[in-house]
C-alpha cells in the first residue's frame, strides 16, 4: 500500500468539484504529457474527450466539460485567473477551436470533440473518461482515465500513485499503525509522528511552511466570499448567504482588510449562538466560493471543502488553541486521517456517496481539533471515529447536478458534528470505545458498496429527484 502525503489530501484546488472538475483537469494534463512523450502536439490533427457515468450525468453542473476544455488548453487550475474562465470557455465554443496545450490550434466543436455520454459507464469506476488524438498521418492514440476522488486520477493499468510514492519511516496505513508507532516512539502527539513521516517528501520546515500556506489560502477564501453578494451560477438561483450572515454578526463594525476582519471576529462574543453562527458562516463562505469556480482548499474533496476551514477558523477565533503551531498540527493530523480513508475506503462521492466526502472531512476536522485541544492519540482517533459514525450512509444527491443544494449546508453540519465529536472524545476513554476508527472505515466502505448507485452523485435519486430540477 502506497504512502500518501497529507498535502495530497489537503491542497489548493478550484471549484466546484475535486472529482468532477480537478480530476478531469488533471487527466487532460496527464494525457497531453503522454502524447508529448513520443510526439509534438503540432503533429495532432484532432483531439477528443468523452466523459461517462457520473462525470457525464452531473458534468455540466460540476463543470466537467469546462475542466476538460481548459485542461486540454494547457491551463493550470492552481494559477488560472478564475475571473476569466467564462471568457476562455466562450471563446473556445464560439470560435470552435482549441489551442492544444497552448501549442497547436485545432478545430474543436462542443458536442462532437467533447461528449457527455450519460447512457454508458466504464467498468473500472463511475468517473470514467477517454481522451483520444488523431495525428496528421491518420494514426490514433487514446487513453482511459478515472477520477477516483479528491482530484486523484488513475488508469485501469495503474490505480496507484507509484510515480510519486515513497516509503515513509513509519508507514501508517491504519489507525492501529498510528497508535503502534506513537507508543513505540514514545510520542504524545500524532502530529509529531506525521511530521517525521512527511520528511520523506520535504524537510520539517518546508512542511510547516506548506501548512501555513494552506491556512493563508483558507483565510483568503473565507474573506473573499464573505464580501460577495448575489446569486450563485448554474441556474438554481441560490443566493449567497455568508455575506449577509457576516454583516448581521458584526453589526455596524467596519473593516478595511482581511486582518482587521479576522481580529473583529476573534473579539466577538463567545456565546453558543454566536459561535455556531460563525462556524456556519465560515463553512458556507468556502462552499459558496467553491460553487462559483473559486479557488479553495480541497480537503479531502471540493464538495466537502468547507468543513476543515470552518473548524480551523473556529479554533483560531474562539479557542485558546490558536497559535501557528496549532494550525500546523491541526492540518497534519487532519490530513493523516484523510489518507486512511483514501487507502482503505474512498473519498469519492461517485463511489461512496456524501459519507465519503463530508463524512471524511468531518472525521479529519474532529481529529485535528482534538489534537490541538490536548487529546491523546487514542482520543484523536476516537474523535474521527465518532464523526464518521454519524455520517454513515449519507447520500450524494445534488439538485440539478450542482454542488449547491444540499452540499453547501452539509458542510456547515459536518463542521458542527466535528466540533461535537472532538468534545465527546476529549471527555472519553478510548480503551472503553466499542468501535475503532479502522472498524468504522471498514463499515463505511461496506456501506459504499451496498449503496444504490442513484445515490452516488448521479442526480438520479434522493433530493435531486424529489425537487425535480433538470441539470443546469
Amino acid at each position: 500500500m502506497e504512502s500518501i502525503s497529507v498535502f495530497d489530501i489537503i491542497k489548493i484546488g478550484i471549484g466546484p468539484s475535486s472529482s468532477h472538475t480537478m480530476g478531469p483537469w488533471n487527466a487532460a494534463k496527464m494525457f497531453l504529457d503522454l502524447v508529448r512523450r513520443n510526439h509534438s502536439l503540432q503533429d495532432v490533427k484532432e483531439v477528443f474527450v468523452e466523459f461517462f457515468g457520473s462525470l457525464a450525468k452531473t458534468g455540466v453542473g460540476h463543470g466537467t466539460d469546462i475542466a476538460g476544455m481548459l485542461g486540454l488548453s494547457g491551463e493550470n487550475f492552481r494559477t488560472i485567473d478564475t475571473n476569466k474562465i467564462d471568457e476562455k470557455i466562450e471563446k473556445i465554443k464560439s470560435e470552435q477551436k482549441i489551442n492544444l496545450g497552448g501549442e497547436a490550434w485545432l478545430p474543436f466543436i462542443y458536442g462532437y470533440h467533447l461528449i457527455l455520454n450519460k447512457e454508458r459507464s466504464l467498468d473500472f469506476h463511475p468517473n470514467g473518461m477517454i481522451f483520444k488524438v488523431i495525428f496528421q498521418n491518420g494514426k490514433e492514440f487514446s487513453q482511459d482515465y478515472y477520477s477516483v476522488g479528491g482530484g486523484f486520477v488513475a488508469t485501469k493499468e495503474d490505480n496507484s500513485m507509484e510515480d510519486r510514492c515513497v516509503r515513509t519511516l513509519y508507514p501508517c496505513h491504519h489507525g492501529s499503525d498510528i497508535l503502534k508507532y506513537c507508543e513505540k516512539l514514545n510520542l504524545n502527539k500524532i502530529s509529531d509522528l506525521v511530521l517525521l513521516n512527511e520528511e520523506s517528501w520535504r524537510t520539517q520546515e518546508e512542511t510547516r511552511q506548506k501548512a501555513l500556506e494552506i491556512w493563508d489560502n483558507i483565510k483568503d477564501c473565507v474573506y473573499k466570499s464573505i464580501n460577495k453578494k448575489g446569486i450563485l451560477p448554474g441556474g438554481l438561483n441560490v443566493t449567497r448567504r455568508a455575506s449577509e450572515m457576516n454583516e448581521k454578526l458584526l453589526g455596524t463594525q467596519i473593516y478595511k482588510n482581511k486582518n482587521e476582519w479576522f481580529e473583529m471576529v476573534k473579539n466577538e462574543q463567545k456565546t453558543f449562538s454566536s459561535v455556531t453562527k460563525w462556524v456556519s458562516c465560515f463553512a458556507l463562505a468556502v462552499n459558496e466560493e467553491n460553487a462559483s469556480f473559486g479557488r479553495i482548499i480541497t480537503a479531502p474533496t471540493n464538495g466537502a471543502s468547507g468543513v476543515i476551514p470552518a473548524v480551523l477558523m473556529y479554533a483560531q477565533t474562539f479557542t485558546e488553541f490558536n497559535s501557528e503551531e496549532d494550525i500546523i498540527r491541526f492540518l497534519l493530523v487532519a490530513g493523516e486521517i484523510g489518507t486512511l480513508f483514501k487507502k482503505n475506503a474512498t473519498i469519492s462521492a461517485a463511489m461512496g456517496g456524501c459519507q465519503a466526502e463530508v463524512g471524511v472531512s468531518s472525521a479529519m476536522a474532529a481529529a485535528g481539533l482534538t489534537e490541538i485541544s490536548g487529546g491523546t492519540p487514542g482520543q484523536v482517533l476516537m474523535a474521527a471515529e465518532i464523526a464518521m459514525e454519524h455520517h454513515l450512509g449519507l447520500t450524494c444527491d445534488p439538485i440539478g447536478g450542482l454542488v449547491q443544494i444540499p452540499c453547501i449546508e452539509r458542510n456547515s453540519m459536518g463542521a458542527m458534528k466535528a466540533i461535537t465529536a472532538a468534545s465527546l472524545a476529549l471527555d472519553g476513554d478510548p480503551t472503553k470505545a466499542k468501535v475503532s476508527l479502522d472498524s468504522v472505515i471498514k463499515s463505511m466502505w461496506e456501506t459504499a458498496l451496498d449503496m444504490n448507485s442513484k445515490y452516488k452523485e448521479t442526480s438520479e435519486g434522493g433530493l435531486a429527484v424529489a425537487v425535480n430540477v433538470a441539470e443546469c
